[in-house]
């Protein structure tokens, strides 16, 4: 019986029909183009051609995907990848049979996976190679692999087919591998200072943690919404009051909001918690952090980002958010003063809102003045205390709080601050949320009154990192969106029946 295509959404092409002949060929042959059982792996591409010895004679076995095959008469020569990496196989039909031989130049195509077992030797152009002795069929593959492997240009398979993307590009491959090496990196870092790493929920009741819009599900056996997390930070705080001093967490964050190059509804964090530290130390720790990071991903401190050289070897500037926005907005503290904000604002073309809080005004103005010159790692630190909900005020300047966040080539790459542990002060601050919200600010914060509760049985003195792992990704690995270091980024729904790589 002809085979029809198994995915009945799938548009069947020319190549498809033919593939799918050689298919029920093959069983005709005895053969199953996707077996249950096959012989063991000894050995991975790079290792072969990483200790090829010019004198040995010992056989190694090796699997992978086929991406080109040269055909010269009674030989042929194809490479072979794997996850290592490639390694080139020869196989001729005296060495293999008539009859192997045959089946491998009629039955196979560029894309199947197949087991090899022969001995590696030098071909007369310098390249090691693996001479096939035995070969077997491990998985049919029923389309054409993507413009013989240049690479895909059209966005819409990159992303949706991330699949196709890792086998024709190397650079892809590397980046997302870049991106795990980047992720055991901060785990070590933070297990050799005895930080524990924690699960915290990922359906909250109260969507809490972090000015953002959330998303809504429902549960059906409880009949109650339930919001996917916008942070774990108020979980995270209730584990220091019961006694984990040093916390972290890696794992998802889904924000209601807009798809841009820095920005994924979905989106990975790193957030820890440390008992009686200070912000101070936080962005110490997180400078380190970094630059052990870059080390284990990179290995070097010296980053190219798009035009830029980024320099994580030098101390990491540190700036208050009043005397960055004189910096760069030729400005002075006068023209920064709750009298003379307004005038500040027009000049700048930004129109000032009624009902619209000093800090809010001076957060505008710096995301709008200051960012984009943010280029060399910078820290900027304290931050109005009316976009810092969760944070503790400022000694002797109430209007502020000990909070930064920490700027790489315009963007924010982390963000901490001393937490605020007085419930008498948290309760009012979120009572403004609701106020914030019930006149239309959905990213307002939830009131949570478990949580001040929680505080209420005290939150010992304590400081909060946050940092993007996308973001950081794309600084390591020199990407200007976020697109390309998330495997399956979210995307508009597609209507296509297919996504044509031919």
């Amino acid at each position: 019986m002809t085979n029809t295509a198994p995915n009945e959404l799938i548009t069947t092409s020319e190549e498809y029909r033919i593939r799918s002949a050689k298919v029920d060929r093959l069983r005709e042959l005895g053969i199953e183009p996707w077996p249950s059982t096959y012989p063991p792996i000894t050995a991975s591409c790079s290792e072969i051609t990483a200790q090829y010895d010019a004198g040995t004679t010992q056989s190694c076995n090796v699997a992978g995907r086929l991406l080109r095959i040269r055909l010269h008469g009674k030989t042929a020569f194809a490479h072979l990848q794997d996850t290592s990496g490639v390694v080139q196989i020869y196989l001729k039909a005296d060495l293999l049979g008539d009859s192997s031989f045959s089946l491998f130049t009629h039955y196979i195509d560029i894309g199947d996976i197949v087991w090899c077992e022969g001995v590696p030797f030098t071909t007369h152009s310098g390249e090691i190679t693996l001479r096939v002795s035995k070969w077997q069929l491990l998985s049919k593959c029923l389309h054409p692999l993507p413009e013989k492997f240049h690479g895909i240009h059209d966005i819409e398979v990159k992303y949706r087919q991330r699949y196709l993307d890792l086998i024709s590009s190397p650079e892809s491959r590397e980046r997302f591998l870049r991106r795990s090496r980047l992720i055991s990196a901060i785990r070590s870092f933070l297990d050799v200072r005895e930080y524990v790493e924690v699960e915290t929920p990922m359906l909250h009741p109260i969507a809490g943690g972090a000015t953002a819009r959330p998303f809504t599900t429902h549960h059906n056996t409880l009949n109650e919404d339930l919001y996917l997390r916008i942070a774990p930070e108020l979980y995270l705080k209730r584990l220091v009051i019961g006694g984990l001093e040093r916390v972290y967490e890696i794992n998802r964050n889904f924000r209601n909001e807009g798809i841009s190059t820095k920005h994924n509804p979905e989106f990975t964090m790193l957030e820890l918690y440390t008992a009686y530290q200070d912000y101070t130390y936080a962005m110490n720790l997180v400078e380190e952090l970094l630059r052990s990071a870059a080390l284990a991903a990179d290995a070097t401190l010296q980053l190219p980002y798009s035009d830029h050289l980024l320099d994580f070897a030098a101390p990491f500037r540190r700036m208050t958010m009043r005397a960055a926005l004189m910096e760069y907005g030729d400005c002075t503290e006068y023209d920064l003063s709750p009298e003379k904000i307004d005038t500040f604002y027009i000049r700048h073309h930004i129109p000032p809102h009624a009902g619209t809080s000093y800090g809010h005004k001076l957060v505008a103005l710096f995301e709008k003045i200051v960012e984009p010159h943010l280029i060399q790692p910078t820290f900027i630190h304290e931050f109005p205390v009316e976009v810092s909900p969760l944070a503790k005020r400022s000694e002797g300047d109430t209007q502020f709080v000990p909070r930064f966040e920490l700027f790489i080539a315009g963007m924010e790459i982390s963000n901490g601050y001393n937490e605020l542990n007085d419930p008498f002060d948290q309760a009012a601050r979120f009572k403004e949320q609701l106020t914030l919200h019930a006149a239309g600010d959905a990213e307002a914060h939830q009131y949570d009154a478990d949580y001040i509760t929680a505080l209420e049985y005290a939150l010992p003195p304590t400081v909060g990192i946050g940092i993007g792992i996308d973001r950081v990704t794309m600084i390591l690995t020199n990407t200007p969106s976020i697109k390309e270091v998330i495997l399956f980024p979210t995307l508009r729904r597609s209507h296509a029946k297919i996504i044509s790589t031919e």
